[in-house]
This record gives structure tokens, sequence and C-alpha cells, in this order.
């Protein structure tokens, strides 16, 4: 398993922007001139910069363009697996033989709305007494094994289902000041590529 995580955001300008359009496939370049904000065209180009740097550092070389399943993940034909997310205060990319998620996300409010929806009872007991950095840690290993199954958030009730500690799923979590990011791969049932 490869990690890869890019939190320097003040990069994130439109001359950057600029200087990543060419070194990127033709896709990969129309889909990030698709965003209307800087932010998402530099999200969407860095993040394919990083996992063509980490693909070269596994001996694969020439990602083409990605095809996708039938619930919009990305992969690549005859490739590894991946995942990319990112937000505001970075990007991240897990790249593995094996099906893998990963999510990152800025330690953030949620209100209390969310909280019932997405999380079970024993975790929003913890989330009442941690606070919002238990709500982002539980939130990025929900999001991480949706990816990694393949299918991605279709609901924030299908998040309350997701039990962490199911066996079978390894998770890691790492945690900095202002983000957090999550890893699940391991056992799963993958859906699609």
């Amino acid at each position: 398993m490869k990690v890869l995580v890019f939190d320097r955001m003040e990069e994130c300008t439109e001359a950057e922007v600029q200087r990543m359009l060419p070194l990127v496939s033709a896709q990969r370049r129309e889909q990030a001139l698709r965003y209307k904000h800087t932010f998402g065209q530099f999200c969407c180009l860095k993040s394919w910069l990083m996992l063509y740097e980490g693909l070269v550092d596994e001996g694969i070389s020439g990602l083409g363009d990605f095809l996708y399943n039938e619930h919009g993940k990305p992969y690549i034909e005859n490739g590894p697996y991946f995942s990319i997310s990112h937000c505001k205060q970075g990007i991240a990319v897990a790249i593995d033989d094996q099906p893998i998620g990963i999510d990152i996300e800025g330690i953030r409010h949620a209100d209390e709305d969310l909280i019932e929806r997405t999380m079970n009872e024993r975790e929003r007991l913890a989330i009442r007494e941690l606070g919002m950095r238990e709500f982002t840690r539980l939130w990025t290993q929900k999001e991480a094994i949706v990816k990694a199954q393949g299918v991605g958030i279709v609901s924030f009730e299908q998040l309350q289902g997701i039990r962490t500690q199911d066996s079978g799923i390894r998770i890691q979590t790492f945690e900095k000041e202002n983000y957090i990011y999550s890893i699940a791969n391991g056992k799963l049932h993958c859906i699609g590529a």
C-alpha cells in the first residue's frame, strides 16, 4: 500500500493550475477545466499527478484514462486499486493491490441532524463525549470503507449501518492538527472494478 498526502494548500493558485494542465492526460485536463473555481481545478490536477507519482514509485508507468464503474468510482484498466480524496486542508491518494478507500476531511462542526443520520448510537455517544474531532474520525473511516467497496456514499443513512470495527476491514486513521484521514483496505466486498 502506498499513501500520499499533500497539505500545502496555499499552493492552490491559478498559476499552479496553469503549470499543471500540460502535465496531465487530456481526459484529466478536461475534467479539471469543468470546475468553475481554482480550488476544484487544483485538486483535480494535483490528485492525478500524485497518483501518477505513486504509480511510478511502484514501477508502473503509463497512467492512461480513468474508467468508471457503475457507481462512478474511477479505476485503471489492469492497474492497481486506488482512491483519491480532497478537502480544503489537503489531498490524499492511496494505491494498493487490493480494494482500497481513502477519505480526508478538515475538522469541522456537524449539526445534530447529520450526526443522527450518519452515526449509530454508540458513535453518537462517543461524539457527545469527545467532540467534533471524533465525528470527523468516524466520518473518514466510514467514507473510506464505502470507497473501498466501490460505491461511495449513496445516502447519509447508509453510513449509520457501517460499523468501523467490522472484521476483515483494516482501517488506519491519521490525525493532524486541522484534518484527519482514514484508509480502509483488506478483505472487502468490492463492487465493480
